[in-house]
């Protein structure tokens, strides 16, 4: 029976956010669950929509057995701690020696691949050559990556097959860790690496752009199946994290193939469909007409409309407390226009949530609500000083029911509904991007009921609103997660790569 070590560490960092991701980050359990080991982890990520529960799953299927040891994940921030990282990779490489001692003979990493340290821009390659040292040169070690990885030539190197998500949003994580089960079967079977052939593209794609719901990454996507048929190769294709300022920083897309002319013909034909750059440019507008031409939509249509706050999303480095939407809803009386039908999520502010706490359900508190953070074009909007009421409450615990991480618990902190001149503000204490319904509800706002809807998030909440809503809008009021790469004051990025598509 082949032995499969398996841990995971999955990090988006953006080097231009204000918050380090801390050893506590890593143990919180907000957005990601919180650190965990050994059998442990095997016994909770069994059937769950992540990677390494996907590879539990095609593990049993291929009859290996599982050494099981960390999986630490934690919001997407500023950079990892070099505290952070090392205790991580300690864990790790001291339970993989343990391992080698029983007779393990291949490692599974489920891995984020946008991970920037203190002390290392290249995290995820970091740790895999940590990982390669202790197993030498002939033992497969397999990964999986998020489709917003930065891969980089080392990670390449390094490992024996790479594969990414196929989706934006991420519905397909658990499948992703099915096909590096898939791949390492393909080179137990083989006796040696397959052959890899690797595009890298010269610009950086906007984070909005990236979705799969919409062209042209649609239909990129929709043909990669095909591709892998066609050449019996396994087509990746990670589009960037286009807020990390390291030098390879860029969208990759790579094949593994029984042989060099295999992989090449499928990397090249993705390549091609994949590489012009003009299909990837956007427009957005600014928090004002965002609101402006929501309320003109919601005039016309039963169903909510949705605008994206792209530039706090917490999903990408930003830290969910910027007001500048929140402000042009008030300015122009969204609330008052569709009392409790317009709605903003998530705020993250512990203090308010405490506060309301406090006051109870029904109680008219004064808030002070949101920062002013930094930002690449100066600070952010000033907080909203406002007499809120309070309609309901909650621990913030949330069973995700939407289509990503369906089946996990969220934990949101205390968290409250706080209406604000007829918008409802959903506040909590666990930072986290709204991409599932649950979210909302857990702090009793019912959001097919309402008329207009602001998300911290880019492109994550399609899976689960956009099915109920008439619009989506994507709008840049002030925040730290730049929409337009273009905007950021890169240092470090190659030459080669211009910021924009």
């Amino acid at each position: 029976m082949t032995k499969v070590f398996i841990a995971g560490f999955q990090h988006e960092t953006n080097t231009f956010a204000p918050s380090l991701a801390d050893w506590a980050a890593f143990n919180r359990g907000d957005a990601f669950p919180a650190y965990i080991r050994g059998q442990a982890m095997q016994a909770q990520f069994t059937g769950v929509n992540i990677p390494v529960g996907g590879f539990i799953d095609a593990a049993k299927r291929h009859g290996w057995q599982l050494w099981p040891s960390v999986w630490a994940g934690a919001s997407p921030s500023s950079f990892v701690t070099r505290d952070a990282f090392e205790r991580i990779a300690g864990d790790i490489l001291g339970d993989l020696k343990q391992a080698l001692l029983q007779g393990v003979a291949a490692v599974y990493l489920d891995l984020h691949g946008a991970a920037v340290a203190e002390h290392a821009d290249d995290a995820e390659g970091e740790l895999l050559a940590r990982v390669r040292a202790l197993i030498g040169e002939d033992m497969p070690l397999v990964a999986s990556l998020d489709l917003h990885a930065n891969v980089t030539q080392r990670m390449l190197t390094l490992s024996d097959a790479l594969v990414a998500y196929r989706t934006y949003p991420h519905i397909d994580m658990a499948e992703t860790g099915e096909r590096a089960a898939d791949l390492l079967q393909r080179r137990l079977r083989l006796g040696r690496r397959e052959a890899v052939a690797v595009h890298r593209l010269p610009y950086l794609i906007s984070l909005n752009a990236q979705s799969t719901w919409l062209q042209p990454a649609k239909d990129i996507y929709a043909a990669m199946a095909d591709l892998d048929r066609e050449s019996d190769a396994v087509l990746s294709f990670c589009m960037g994290f286009p807020a990390a300022d390291i030098e390879e920083c860029a969208p990759v897309l790579w094949a593994y193939g029984p042989t060099p002319s295999q992989a090449q013909a499928a990397a090249d034909a993705l390549s091609a469909m994949a590489s012009p750059p003009a299909q990837w440019r956007m427009t957005f507008v600014d928090a004002r007409e965002g609101v402006t031409q929501a309320l003109a939509l919601a005039a016309q249509h039963e169903r909510p409309v949705l605008i994206a706050d792209t530039q706090d999303n917490p999903g990408a480095g930003g830290d969910s407390n910027t007001t500048g939407m929140l402000h042009a809803l008030l300015q122009q009386g969204a609330g008052k226009r569709y009392p409790k039908a317009v709605a903003v999520g998530l705020m993250y502010h512990p203090e308010v949530a405490a506060k309301a706490t406090a006051a109870g359900v029904g109680a008219d508190i004064d808030v002070v609500l949101g920062v002013s953070v930094p930002t690449y074009a100066g600070m952010s909007d000033a907080p909203v000083s406002a007499r809120a009421k309070v309609l309901a409450l909650s621990d913030g615990r949330c069973v995700l029911k939407g289509p990503m991480m369906r089946g996990m618990t969220s934990q949101l902190g205390a968290s409250a509904c706080l209406d604000i001149q007829g918008v409802l503000v959903a506040v909590v204490s666990g930072k986290a991007q709204l991409f599932d319904r649950e979210m909302l509800r857990t702090v009793g706002i019912t959001p097919e009921a309402m008329k207009l809807i602001v998300l911290k998030s880019s492109n994550h909440f399609r899976a689960d609103f956009e099915p109920i809503a008439s619009h989506v809008l994507v709008a840049k009021a002030a925040g730290p997660m730049a929409a337009d790469p273009a905007d950021l004051p890169w240092r470090k990025l190659s030459p080669l790569t211009r910021t924009h598509a």
